[in-house]
């Protein structure tokens, strides 16, 4: 079964490792562990460092985030040319079936936190002609577009900045995928309303199974799938489980969440966002290598080969046409 992955933390990865390309590494992903699992796209996130990465990457903060974004894009670039005749960029819906076709993954680039945007539409437009095709307008701490996940109520109701929704509409006008994961409940609404085309959370699972913040409720998952988005489930132990304690993440897990998505939202809105070389735990899909077992479990779960395929990738490749 082939697949498209809305999101992995690689380039962030390899850029504190000083890794120059992602053909052969260590990490959840490589060219090969991409080919061995049968992978159709891969969505590279450019993960923005924020404060504490520092325990894992002691090279963090040390970076200009302009810097760090181009160092992240030199590495892409140089997997593509490592990688020549496995993988090539895509920009469309068009270029990631052409790729496939000639037998080459396809790769896309993302920003992860759109506090390099710092309000000005101009950069924008500048990371969108560098090649980036999805931005998640937070992270974890507030931004020039609007309000993180919180734990904290009045947090979690604050919306977009007058920024924050002006640039949804630019970003549709441009082509560009709008990403609420992370993002505050009250951004999400704003986004919901604002947002003419479909818009995804890239990695997000279900708060009715596991109540994480940072996941989507009955009600948010409702609207997204009416809106024509996409959920990529996220394969972190931290948001699959009822107690957030827990360090294990299985297959059957990942599939309980997707099943849910289906059941709230229907077939169309459950696609994967990985998360792999930003997750740890106990996690039974380790790697790119291994995202079979997933769709063994699903088929193992009750779901027709039609169902598990709209998961794997063409809600995915719906979104991308829509919206690129």
């Amino acid at each position: 079964m082939k697949y498209i992955d809305f999101h992995c933390d690689t380039l962030m990865k390899a850029f504190f490792t000083k890794k120059e390309d992602l053909c052969e590494t260590s990490f959840m992903l490589d060219l090969g562990r991409l080919k061995s699992g049968g992978a159709f796209a891969q969505f590279f996130a450019i993960f923005m460092p924020s404060p504490g990465i520092e325990e894992y990457f002691p090279l963090a903060g040390k970076t200009e985030d302009d810097a760090y974004i181009e160092g992240c894009i030199d590495i892409f670039n140089a997997t593509l040319r490592c990688g020549e005749g496995l993988i090539a960029p895509a920009y469309s819906a068009a270029g990631i079936s052409a790729n496939g076709q000639s037998g080459r993954i396809s790769g896309l680039l993302t920003l992860e936190d759109g506090r390099a945007v710092n309000g000005d539409f101009g950069k924008l437009k500048r990371y969108y002609d560098r090649g980036i095709r999805l931005i998640s307008l937070t992270w974890n701490h507030a931004n020039c577009f609007g309000f993180p996940n919180s734990a904290d109520p009045e947090l979690m109701r604050k919306g977009l900045t007058g920024f924050g929704r002006q640039a949804v509409e630019r970003m549709n006008d441009l082509g560009m995928m709008v990403d609420v994961s992370h993002l505050s409940d009250g951004g999400f609404a704003d986004a919901a309303e604002i947002s003419k085309k479909p818009f995804v959370a890239s990695h997000s699972n279900c708060r009715a199974i596991s109540p994480h913040q940072r996941n989507l409720s009955d009600e948010m998952i409702r609207i997204l799938a009416q809106k024509g988005g996409v959920i990529g489930v996220n394969f972190a132990p931290e948001f699959l489980n009822k107690d957030l304690s827990k360090k294990d993440s299985t297959a059957s897990m990942i599939s309980l969440h997707l099943r849910h998505m289906i059941n709230i939202g229907g077939i169309e809105c459950a696609a994967i966002g990985s998360d792999f070389d930003g997750i740890s735990g106990d996690l039974e899909i380790a790697g790119a290598e291994k995202m079979p077992m997933l769709f063994d479990q699903l088929k193992r779960d009750g779901l027709k080969e039609s169902q598990i395929e709209k998961i794997a990738w063409r809600n995915a490749l719906r979104v991308i046409s829509d919206v690129l």
